[in-house]
């Protein structure tokens, strides 16, 4: 973990109510697809935690929703600004489980981890598919991009209105793959892991007061007792969670 100085360089709507967010500073922490930073926001007294989208050339990128009065407030920075971050958060996904054919499994704001995966899988040659979930094409973000990086993506709409019609686990079915990666709500990682029966790295969404470990409250099941999502995930592997019912 590592608290720098960031300066924001883009800061736009890409979708309904879906930012997207470029960074530029130290980003010599941040080691692995599927770790995350936590922003300080002036006002706020928690950190807000994001996960990262793409890396490169001391920038990063994240994609966030605005869904309340601190991500609200991040949506109203302009270029040129300065935050305060902590970076190198989580454990992030491991590619070497993957297999020749991964599957990446997005829902909603769960999507953008995946992206720079899906880069650092392509570079270990394998063949990469996406499937991509939201409630409808409004809020439809990132498709072109992992189809520019050579993913075979699929699209799911609740409502129907672009692509397959349903849930991402109405996709996974006609997919074969060797693992798969997913992140989103718990309810759609849970539907996942039980629509495949291939190994499963599940990266979770929680609310988190600190963002390190020290406060617990951001803790889930496992077959080894509670774990911090923000500490010992966020990614887990599907065999280790105990589900609620």
């Amino acid at each position: 973990m590592k608290e720098s100085l960031f300066e924001i360089l883009e800061n736009k709507e890409i979708a309904k109510h879906i930012f997207r967010c470029i960074l530029r500073g130290d980003t010599s922490s941040i080691s692995r697809p599927g770790q995350f930073v936590n922003i300080r926001l002036s006002g706020f007294y928690l950190r807000r935690p994001i996960s990262v989208c793409d890396l490169n050339d001391g920038k990063f990128t994240i994609i966030y929703r605005t869904v309340g009065h601190g991500t609200e407030a991040l949506s109203t920075l302009v270029p040129g600004t300065g935050l305060n971050i902590l970076t190198g958060l989580g454990n992030g996904y491991d590619t070497s489980l993957s297999g020749d054919r991964p599957l990446l499994i997005g829902g909603g704001i769960g999507v953008p981890p995946l992206y720079l995966l899906a880069r650092e899988l392509l570079k270990e040659g394998k063949q990469v598919n996406v499937i991509l979930g939201f409630n409808n094409a409004d809020e439809i973000f990132y498709e072109e991009e992992f189809r520019s990086l050579g993913c075979s993506v699929y699209v799911t709409t609740a409502d129907g209105s672009c692509g397959i019609k349903g849930f991402v686990t109405d996709a996974i079915k006609d997919i074969p793959h060797t693992h798969f990666y997913a992140c989103g709500p718990e309810p759609m990682l849970k539907a996942v892991c039980r629509s495949s029966s291939s190994g499963g790295s599940l990266s979770f969404e929680a609310r988190m007061g600190c963002g390190f470990g020290a406060c617990m409250g951001c803790s889930c099941r496992t077959i080894a007792g509670n774990k911090r999502i923000c500490r010992e995930g966020p990614v887990m592997q599907k065999e280790e969670i105990i589900w609620e019912d």
